[in-house]
């Protein structure tokens, strides 16, 4: 087993003028994230022989504008799809803790319907097309998803079920308590690494050789193989992870979202499966449409 690394979720907090001043890990991955989805968008718009017709979905300004409506989306989105899918309830009792995102609590799910909404603007307002702006923006996100889940393990938040398998991480604090049979020690998956492994490398380098091998071509297969493989790989994750607090229950002790004809799934999953429906339609879609305009069908 791993002792997790003495890591504070602060990069440092002090007062100034009377005002308390942090910054925190999260926080960071959140404008790390954007700045590489950036780099991202311009450097494939300037290779303009990976798009079809050689014609990039915008331009390098185009990208800086762009930026704002995905900060916009991915913020809203997020924290509003936390509060829908995962803590309704609390919410209803105090609205005011909606605008308190300092304290943590943001969806994928929610910031992916939020990018959704903030692309389909875009496209409409400047004129571009939407499927294809949605290929590059589906090429750039994946960093991000890597820098989020990296700040999810400093945060010690979103951890696994307990574990014998020799990189189990024994976290600190309340991951520690609620084991089981581990009484002396409890190691946990590190499902934010895991995460972070695959929605944020493999995907990347995944999106990366369907880029440079063609897929750009083909508009909607790169936004088709990045809900698919970002599902599935949430998919698979949730059966390590510990199911967030507020579903589980003395009548739910597994906290199961959904549990009908000998069919369980956590949050997490229910939301990652119409990611994967729509992930195969889009990919499949793509390839029939190109099929069509070549006179193939």
């Amino acid at each position: 087993m791993i002792q997790f690394p003495n890591i504070s979720p602060e990069i440092f907090n002090f007062n100034f003028l009377g005002f308390n001043l942090v910054l925190r890990w999260y926080a960071v991955s959140y404008i790390a994230g954007f700045f590489c989805a950036l780099f991202v968008m311009k450097y494939f718009v300037k290779r303009a022989h990976l798009w079809e017709n050689s014609e990039p979905p915008l331009t390098k300004d185009q990208a800086d504008n762009l930026l704002t409506y995905l900060i916009l989306g991915v913020i809203v989105g997020g924290r509003l799809g936390y509060v829908l899918f995962y803590n309704l309830e609390y919410y209803i009792s105090r609205p005011f803790d909606i605008f308190r995102v300092w304290d943590g609590g943001m969806s994928f799910h929610g910031g992916f319907l939020g990018v959704i909404v903030a692309v389909y603007l875009y496209a409409r307002f400047n004129g571009l097309a939407l499927w294809v702006l949605a290929d590059l923006i589906a090429l750039a996100s994946p960093p991000g998803l890597f820098f989020g889940r990296v700040a999810n393990f400093i945060n010690i938040e979103l951890w696994g079920s307990p574990t014998t398998l020799p990189w189990g991480v024994v976290f600190p604090g309340e991951a520690a308590q609620n084991c089981g049979q581990f009484i002396d020690v409890c190691a946990r998956h590190p499902t934010q690494l895991y995460e972070a492994i695959l929605e944020g490398i493999f995907l990347f380098l995944l999106l990366l050789f369907v880029a440079f091998k063609g897929g750009l071509k083909y508009p909607k297969f790169t936004v088709g193989v990045f809900s698919l493989g970002y599902g599935l790989s949430r998919y698979f994750v949730e059966f390590f992870r510990v199911p967030d607090a507020q579903f589980v229950s003395v009548e739910n002790p597994h906290g199961y979202a959904f549990e009908a004809y000998d069919v369980a799934l956590s949050m997490g999953q229910l939301l990652s499966m119409p990611m994967i429906i729509a992930g195969i339609l889009l990919i499949l879609l793509s390839i029939w449409a190109k099929k069509l305009d070549r006179g193939q069908i």
